[in-house]
């Protein structure tokens, strides 16, 4: 009986006409004694009846009051249950809800863990109502089997980013899982007590951590620096202990991704709180004294240029940044003259002796970096504030194609007007990652320009959708990027782990056309 039942799936999309004839076969199948019949003839009555919400109603409150045989076919029954619920908006006094605790009590493990999940992802459910479903994953913590104190701990710690103070009754548990043999469980473990741990746990978690993290991948090590993070932001008072935790985290071994969080991290703080600025940029100019990562020196030089002179005694910073003239790359090499040359800005005090050190980057072997020093060098020897403000406290704030692409405008058609910069749009935030953040950038330079300067701006980010795109070899047949959406669509919500957007973009040769 199996056999034709899980072909009836498998012909549903194809021969959906022919299979929904089978509507009395599959109900009978459900009677079966078999586990994996019954599992299967409940699918097709689903797939037969999805179209029809009353008739789905029916059949998960038949079936709900009947009972199955099947562990297998009680987890889809849940599933049904918990999407009836979500599209119902239907809230604790249900009945379904009432079939979803009830199945807390089953004696199929599985079962109780599909319940209890389907529970906690509910919408809009109440701490008092993720009791029950809470109570019965702490119990799974202490199985004796990995998979369901996986399963277990993976939950609550979804679950912990919504309601942190209803997983708080686990911690102990959890704080026994830092120890587990398996890696993930006890990374799983010890970022939900980030989320959830009091500030007077904080210390005690930085010692826990510090006892596995030689042991695990840097997947997740960048799970637990994240971690880390929010609970840095939670807690402010505590930013000394983790930072000097995550100051340690960067001499270990690691890769560039790995670097890149706790760098990320410590920036964060850095910004977020005034108290770590100096504490913070000590850690950093620590590691890049022996950073082997180039983006990373740059970008950590560039922080230095802009927080350092702000500092009570910005002098002990200057050693670091010429440390790297002397010793690194090119590119960090010219990094580090501007971040000079800000310090010599900033400071009366410092601008004699940073122009010292300017004039001897005059002879260095690359034309960048002598390029900088000697237009530094010259501004500071003025002693004017307003040309140094302009031209190395505050950097061109326009963006980088849009500027090329009006200079190869204004080459092109010949005016006896001088380029007028002010034509070019402001700077978009150039993503590290992805295109979302350029979007972003586009947007908040829109509304600071106001919305007589919108379309250079959409212009701007249009032309850097396709600049990104025209990396791809992929898509090269596809012809010049005629027009992309506005905004990005948010494909998952705000407050879950991973953010999906979705930006729609259309190509000349693949385009319709309207006449009216």
């Amino acid at each position: 009986t199996a056999l034709p039942i899980s072909s009836a799936l498998h012909l549903m999309k194809p021969g959906f006409d022919v299979v929904k004839r089978w509507v009395n076969e599959a109900q009978q199948a459900l009677s079966s004694d078999n586990t994996m019949v019954q599992y299967h003839a409940l699918g097709v009555l689903y797939h037969i009846k999805k179209r029809d919400r009353l008739a789905i109603s029916k059949l998960v409150d038949k079936y709900s009051r009947s009972g199955l045989r099947s562990p297998y076919a009680y987890c889809m029954l849940i599933r049904i249950a918990a999407k009836v619920l979500e599209e119902e908006e239907q809230g604790s006094d249900s009945s379904l809800y009432d079939f979803l605790e009830t199945c807390l009590r089953h004696k199929s493990e599985m079962v109780i863990y599909e319940a209890a999940r389907a529970l906690v992802n509910l919408k809009n459910i109440s701490a008092r109502d993720l009791a029950p479903a809470i109570s019965v994953l702490q119990l799974f913590l202490s199985s004796p089997k990995p998979t369901l104190r996986f399963a277990a701990v993976r939950t609550l710690n979804k679950v912990a980013m919504s309601h942190p103070l209803s997983v708080t009754t686990c911690n102990l548990d959890l704080e026994g899982l830092i120890s587990d043999v398996n890696r993930s469980i006890a990374t799983l473990a010890i970022t939900t007590l980030l989320k959830t741990g009091s500030e007077g746990s904080v210390d005690r978690l930085m010692k826990q951590i510090s006892s596995f993290m030689s042991e695990i991948s840097d997947e997740f090590k960048i799970v637990v620096v994240d971690a880390i993070k929010s609970l840095c932001l939670k807690y402010p008072r505590k930013h000394n202990v983790m930072m000097s935790y995550l100051a340690t985290m960067l001499r270990d071994e690691g890769g560039y991704d790995y670097k890149k969080a706790i760098a990320d991290t410590l920036i964060t703080i850095i910004e977020e709180h005034a108290d770590a600025k100096e504490l913070g940029l000590s850690h950093l100019c620590e590691f890049i004294e022996d950073c082997e990562h180039t983006v990373l020196a740059k970008r950590i030089l560039h922080l230095l240029g802009k927080e350092g002179p702000r500092t009570p005694q910005p002098s002990k910073y200057i050693r670091f940044i010429y440390n790297r003239v002397i010793l690194e790359k090119p590119s960090v090499r010219a990094a580090a003259v501007s971040a000079l040359a800000r310090f010599g800005a900033a400071s009366e005090q410092l601008t004699a002796s940073v122009i010292v050190l300017l004039s001897r980057c005059l002879v260095d072997e690359d034309d960048e970096v002598r390029d900088r020093a000697t237009f530094y060098k010259t501004v500071l020897e003025q002693k004017q504030k307003t040309l140094t403000s302009q031209f190395v406290l505050n950097s061109l704030n326009v963006s980088v194609v849009g500027l090329e692409r009006a200079l190869h405008q204004y080459v092109q058609e010949p005016s006896d007007t001088p380029f007028d910069l002010k034509t070019v749009p402001l700077a978009t935030t150039l993503p590290s990652g992805g295109v979302g953040d350029a979007t972003r950038g586009g947007t908040e330079a829109g509304a600071a320009t106001g919305a007589g300067k919108a379309a250079p701006v959409a212009a701007s980010r249009q032309d850097v959708y396709a600049e990104q795109l025209g990396l791809i070899p992929e898509f090269a047949h596809l012809g010049p990027l005629f027009k992309s959406s506005p905004k990005p669509v948010e494909l998952t919500e705000s407050e879950t782990e991973y953010v999906v957007q979705c930006v729609k973009h259309t190509f000349m040769r693949h385009r319709s056309e309207e006449r009216f």
